[in-house]
């Protein structure tokens, strides 16, 4: 909005032309334009005021000084001695008040006017910065008998005088510094009046407002001519009538201003012309103003008017963005826009162009550029007709998404709605008498209900008229009920080539649904330039950075949260590192760590933590580690939609926050077996939620590290697959126990020599005692569908019960040799047989049943022929009974297992949409 509403009603048309009228022929002998504003025709104003253009036109009246403004409202024009021509050779150009806003930036506003190599040139200027909103304030003032408004228009003059000073010398100095004393003279003793009178009428508003346009197109002029380039400035009250069309908005009258215009250009003829933003008059010469954006509609009017090649909108940004650059970080500057685009941004609340703007340039498909005064390298945004399809993705259908929020949803229901004509005439008839403003309406074609959107400031009185409107309705049951759903937003994405896109709408709601929002109304007009979505307020963020991530980032951008950044998640980070860039250019895929968090301290970022130097950034710049807040800090992250953990932990603690985590819409990833191996009903309650939402979890690594052994189970049952048994070698450390455990050697020297090599736990009962694989087969029955406890699968330990006890790992492999013996009689036993000795876990799905014990094998067995760390598991099924599926290969190791975890990563990536 253009600065303060003044609160005096607009007069009628007949009775403002009778208080604007011509001065005395006396007047005019001076050589002068003047205008006189009657002021016996206005109660609260006795006298009147005359307004001309000439130095020395101040007169008298009824003992009332007649103000003279920069420039006068002329209705006399000397017959046409020039053409004016129109067409290409014109190039018109908008500076708002951020860039008139100090002397060195109209400097620089005349050398982008005079670096332009057009023929002929335009240049509309707002009032400099605030100042438009400072005289809207001196009216307020005054009429409300607030003696400051003498010190607040001295402000203003100190202003433009201090900016001349900066920014001309000479007679251009001294002519403008004499017009702008004269200027806020005048307005003195106009102020003085509206001060006495307390109140003053729309136009005398509009007249005072009107003086910041006209200081800063003077200024502008000179610094031009300073060059020695011919120009001339206009005040645009002499050019462009507009008529009043109600909702404090105007129409302008392109006829007569047309007419105006050859006359104006008759007498000045100059290339380059500097106009007056904002400021218009009436049919009836009352001044006035183009109300919000009025600069701009200024200049798109002009652009008509002369058929200009081109507008450029001079601001402070690039361009046209995405989306709003302040809610998506991410958000482009769009190269081109179509006049229909543009049109549908700026009803969302997008900060491009008011749709007034485009009307005038999109009648004679004049291009409108917005650029940046500031960088003018940018080449900015072309508003056109119909942009070229640069490449025909489906992406490039949707050129942009903006939001409206504070609203409210209006519901009415009811069976008795259905094929009754009149009701929504009835509905809207009512909204309408009580000024509500509806954003947008969703109704569906079963005609049981009819919702639409208002500000939620309006819902209050919207829902009462409606309640008294349809009172006797609701009392006979034929309106269920007039429902109001507060704190709503909408989510608008537009796009001029949706209409003729198949599976736009769906990649939309694709999008929302992966991010977890829940969207509450839609509508689409036939033309399909918009698809609009009625959501929570609270969601509406979350649901705008989807959207948009969908359409202009990669095709999946996914922020990643890593829990313990130990040998695992050390691992994984640097293998994150090595493969980022590839992903993102070969498979759309934009993997982002935002956190890592270990046990003391972590490292938080809202965009991305460079992977290069996460170590010494986790040492320099960490802070003391909270899990609370790092799952906060990755839940209130709006940059990215969709958000995953990946826990690296074997902890309790931090398996038991799945359920919560997912709750929140955040995915998880763990080779952490506890949640999965923990109590049935929390495992149980994980899987449910699972299954019920779009957020995923996984956790393949929990069994083979990098083997494919949960999605080959999942393959089988999910294709109609029956399992009978599953066998296996599961633990690395295990396998390779036994695997060297042969000859001579003894068993404490290769459990040593495990320990060495990092195979086994610090403390290697930890891999003896059995656990971690029962956790394991505890985790492929419940996968097969048996529900049982930890309890109930029986373990074989391999720690001798007289070591159990020991108080620390050291104590144990002291004392494990004196077991040697025992071990080495049931090694010779089993080579007498032709057998080996394997530590398997066996799942019986039969007989419904686990087991883990040591047992001994054929050498030609496929358990017997491992070597190292290798894992093997045995699927025998329906299909595969006579030969079981056999899964082979390393089950042990940082690297792996960090593989398996970034295998999930990529398999969620796909859920997500990205390419398979």
């Amino acid at each position: 909005m253009r600065g303060l509403a003044v609160a005096s009603p607009l007069p009628p048309a007949a009775a403002a032309a009778r208080r604007w009228t011509r001065a005395s022929s006396s007047a005019r002998e001076t050589g002068s334009q003047c205008w006189k504003y009657d002021l016996s025709q206005d109660r609260s104003l006795g006298g009147s005021l005359r307004i001309g253009q000439s130095q020395g036109c101040l007169h008298k009246h009824h003992s009332t000084n007649l103000l003279r403004p920069a420039a006068a409202i002329s209705v006399e024009q000397d017959e046409v001695n020039t053409y004016l021509p129109k067409g290409d050779m014109w190039s018109v150009h908008k500076f708002g008040g951020t860039c008139m806003g100090t002397p060195q930036r109209i400097q620089s506003v005349a050398d982008i006017v005079l670096g332009d190599s057009s023929e002929r040139k335009l240049v509309i200027v707002s009032a400099m910065s605030k100042v438009t909103d400072m005289m809207y304030n001196l009216v307020h003032k005054a009429q409300s008998r607030d003696d400051s408004y003498m010190i607040a228009l001295e402000e203003i003059f100190e202003k433009h005088m201090a900016a001349a000073k900066d920014l001309l010398d000479g007679e251009d100095l001294a002519r403008f510094l004499s017009q702008l004393h004269s200027d806020v003279s005048n307005l003195r003793a106009m102020l003085s009046a509206i001060y006495i009178a307390g109140h003053a009428t729309e136009s005398f508003s509009d007249f005072v407002v009107g003086h910041g346009e006209l200081w800063s197109a003077q200024m502008l002029s000179y610094a031009i001519k300073k060059s020695g380039a011919p120009c001339s400035w206009m005040d645009t009250r002499e050019v462009l009538v507009v008529k009043p069309s109600g909702s404090n908005q105007v129409d302008p009258d392109y006829l007569e201003s047309e007419k105006r215009l050859q006359k104006w250009f008759s007498r000045q003829p100059a290339e380059i012309i500097v106009a007056t933003g904002f400021i218009a008059s009436t049919a009836e010469n009352i001044p006035t103003t183009l109300k919000r954006d009025g600069s701009d509609f200024s200049a798109a009017i002009i652009g008509s008017l002369v058929r200009a090649r081109q507008v450029t909108i001079w601001t402070d940004v690039d361009g046209v963005f995405s989306a709003d650059p302040r809610k998506v970080s991410e958000a482009v500057i769009l190269s081109t826009l179509s006049y229909q685009e543009a049109w549908e941004m700026s009803y969302f609340g997008a900060n491009v162009l008011h749709p007034r703007t485009i009307i005038p340039v999109m009648k004679d498909n004049i291009p409108i550029v917005i650029r940046n005064m500031f960088n003018i390298s940018a080449p900015g945004t072309m508003i056109c007709r119909q942009p070229a399809n640069d490449n025909g993705d489906l992406d490039a259908c949707v050129k942009s998404f903006a939001t409206i929020d504070n609203l409210a949803l209006v519901n009415v229901e009811g069976t008795g709605m259905a094929g009754v004509p009149g009701t929504s005439s009835a509905i809207f008839s009512a909204v309408k008498d009580v000024g509500a403003n509806v954003i947008m309406i969703s109704q569906a074609s079963s005609e049981h209900s009819i919702c639409f959107a208002v500000p939620e400031k309006e819902v209050a009185a919207v829902s009462a008229a409606l309640h008294v409107k349809f009172r006797e309705a609701l009392a006979a049951g034929r309106l269920s009920k007039v429902e109001v759903i507060k704190g709503c937003s909408i989510l608008a994405a537009v796009g001029l080539r949706m209409a003729s896109t198949p599976g736009v709408s769906a990649m939309l709601f694709d999008a929302l649904a992966k991010a977890n929002i829940n969207v509450r109304a839609i509508a689409q007009g036939c033309s399909e330039y918009n698809i609009t979505v009625v959501l929570k307020q609270e969601d509406c963020v979350r649901a705008l950075r989807a959207a948009h991530s969908r359409f202009f980032l990669s095709t999946t951008t996914l922020a990643v949260g890593i829990i313990g950044p130990g040998l695992i998640g050390g691992t994984l980070l640097n293998q994150l590192k090595d493969q980022a860039a590839v992903l993102k250019e070969n498979m759309n895929i934009d993997l982002r760590v935002i956190g890592i968090t270990g046990s003391s301290t972590m490292l938080l970022s809202d965009t991305g933590i460079d992977l290069t130097q996460w170590k010494e950034l986790l040492r320099k710049e960490a802070e003391p580690a909270d899990l609370a807040n790092f799952v906060r800090h990755m839940s209130d992250n709006h940059v990215f939609p969709n958000k995953v953990l990946v826990d690296c932990t074997a902890d309790t603690s931090i398996a038991s926050h799945y359920y919560d985590w997912l709750k929140k819409g955040i995915h998880v990833i763990t080779p952490n077996k506890k949640a999965n191996s923990g109590p049935l009903d929390r495992y149980l309650k994980l899987r449910t939620l699972q299954r019920a939402s779009y957020t995923h979890y996984f956790y393949e690594a929990t069994v083979g590290a990098g083997l494919p052994i949960i999605s080959t189970l999942r393959g089988l049952l999910e294709t109609g697959d029956k399992i009978l048994r599953i066998e296996g070698i599961f633990s690395g450390t295990l396998s390779y126990i036994f695997n060297n455990f042969e000859g001579t050697r003894t068993f404490s020297d290769v459990v040593a020599e495990a320990k060495e090599a990092g195979y086994t736990e610090p403390d290697p009962r930890d891999d003896l005692s059995g656990t971690d694989v029962a956790r394991k087969v505890i985790i492929l029955a419940r996968e097969s569908g048996l529900r049982l406890e930890l309890s109930d699968i029986p373990v074989k330990s391999l720690v001798p019960e007289a070591l159990a006890s020991c108080s620390s790992a050291d104590e144990f492999m002291q004392k494990l040799p004196s077991f040697d013996q025992d071990w080495a009689k049931q090694r010779s036993e089993a080579e007498a047989a032709g057998e080996v000795l394997r530590y398997v876990g066996v799942v019986d799905a039969v007989n419904q049943k686990g087991q883990v014990e040591l047992r001994r094998y054929k050498r030609d067995h496929p358990f017997a022929q491992l070597s190292g760390s290798d894992n093997i598991i045995a699927f025998t099924t329906s299909r595969y009974k006579e030969q079981p599926l056999i899964v082979r290969g390393p089950g042990a190791g940082a690297e792996v297992t960090a593989g398996g975890v970034f295998c999930d990563i990529l398999r969620l990536a796909s859920s997500l949409g990205a390419p398979s």
